[in-house]
């Protein structure tokens, strides 16, 4: 079944709502429940895809897990419980959780195959498998379009008789929340200290969990630090909420701005600093934000409301750590820069050529579609601003956030906007277009053979 979304532009988007759990974090909250002792609930989850294909994971490894909408209760198993599943584990499309998974799965003893679909059998995995070797994992992928590069499926090889993860300090060459949490999960069982050193401070859900629930990690600048002498490796079930994920607020957010006569509140939204780029990138730009705060939801996670309303917007430029706290928000980035009086720049995002799909190259693509005008670089783009977009009939190319891109500026198009292939939208943002009805906007969801 194909399935499209059908736009009619030019409405005003007016009201609130509340965008679906952060992915992040729900794929960590899973995680930490199946390995707690005793019962945890977590409420405010995606239901996308993502984070299912985390928790069905974790059921076939032996952990209770009932799942009823956005809610879940987890029978966990503690550090010790996981069991051997009886086939190769299946993470779909979700980068994340094949990551982190395999730096659990590396201290276990038993054997074990992640796979994936064809999108993630494509994306880089030697950033996780070299370090977790480098403390005693016997883990592998295979070879792939990239000499030297290590792809999925991974196959991990259970520890045996006196084999255990030793002590590890490692330096990412990359600014990576999945390869620190990959490590640091693995240091759960470790034999000795785990200390991860990055360029910039990535994404800070794991660690604040982590120092949530008990575990002994601290955090010096760049670096963290998990140090088990002394610990009981353990801890209690526990009662979460996952608050609105900014990587999905991003969309509205850029549909706001680029309508005009558009105002729009998103509710209970995450305002972790590490996550905060788009919002910093959009005050640069002029835009009309406000936020209101909320207290703090899972982990010690900073929430609240955001109000964007439609005006005037600049130029702004995006790299370094600001890039970095905003990597997956560029599609929508480039939306808005579109309409801004000047030329914005992204700089800095070559990770973005690993991601679902080419990220940089399919965010042009999208651009160019619409009649605005960019260029493309290696590591980024220029989006020359102020041209109003028209009308187009574009192709996802399977990857949620182009989709959602190539919607919003739909929204922004006087005529007929047609995208095509947007069932991945699921991953990460399950009812967007219900969503967006709400608000106002004229966008239909179409099936075909």
């Amino acid at each position: 079944m194909i399935r499209r979304y059908r736009i009619r532009g030019g409405r005003p988007l007016r009201g609130a709502m509340r965008v679906p759990g952060d992915k992040s974090i729900g794929h960590r909250a899973i995680i930490f429940a199946s390995l707690a002792e005793g019962r945890s609930t977590i409420t405010g989850l995606s239901g996308g895809l993502d984070n299912l294909s985390t928790a069905q994971i974790f059921r076939e490894m032996g952990v209770s897990i009932d799942l009823d909408d956005e809610r879940a209760v987890v029978e966990g198993v503690g550090l010790d419980g996981l069991k051997m599943p009886k086939g190769a584990l299946d993470c779909g499309n979700s980068g994340t959780t094949m990551r982190l998974v395999a730096g659990i799965l590396s201290a276990q003893r038993f054997g074990t195959r992640l796979v994936g679909d064809e999108s993630l059998t494509r994306r880089p995995m030697r950033r996780v498998v070299d370090p977790l070797r480098a403390r005693g994992a016997n883990i592998a992928g295979v070879s792939g379009p990239k000499e030297g590069e290590v792809y999925p499926p991974l196959s991990v090889a259970p520890l045996i008789d006196d084999e255990h993860l030793i002590a590890l300090e490692y330096t990412s060459p990359v600014a990576s929340a999945q390869v620190k949490s990959c490590l640091l999960l693995s240091g759960l069982w470790a034999r000795g200290v785990t200390a991860i050193s990055e360029p910039v401070l990535s994404r800070d859900h794991t660690e604040r969990m982590m120092n949530a629930l008990g575990v002994p990690i601290h955090v010096v600048g760049p670096m963290v630090v998990l140090d088990p002498v002394g610990w009981d490796r353990r801890w209690d079930g526990f009662t979460w909420h996952v608050p609105g994920d900014p990587s999905s607020a991003a969309f509205p957010m850029a549909a706001a701005l680029l309508v005009p006569g558009s105002e729009v509140t998103l509710e209970g939204v995450c305002l972790n600093p590490t996550r905060t780029g788009l919002f910093d990138a959009l005050r640069a730009m002029r835009a009309q934000l406000a936020f209101t705060p909320k207290g703090e939801a899972a982990g010690a996670e900073p929430i609240g409301d955001v109000t964007v309303t439609h005006g005037p917007l600049g130029p702004a430029m995006t790299g370094g750590e600001l890039l970095t706290r905003m990597i997956d928000e560029v599609p929508a980035f480039c939306a808005v820069a579109s309409a801004a009086n000047g030329r914005s720049d992204v700089r800095d995002a070559h990770e973005l050529r690993v991601k679902e799909s080419d990220r940089l190259a399919t965010s042009a693509g999208v651009l160019r579609a619409f009649g605005l005008d960019c260029t493309e670089l290696d590591d980024g783009m220029h989006v020359h601003g102020g041209a109003k977009p028209h009308a187009a009939e574009v192709d996802s190319g399977g990857d949620h956030r182009i989709a959602m891109m190539a919607a919003v500026l739909g929204m922004a198009c006087e005529g007929e906007t047609v995208v095509h292939d947007v069932a991945c939208v699921d991953t990460s943002f399950p009812g967007f277009a219900s969503l967006m009805s709400s608000l106002g906007a004229d966008i239909t969801v179409e099936e075909s053979e």
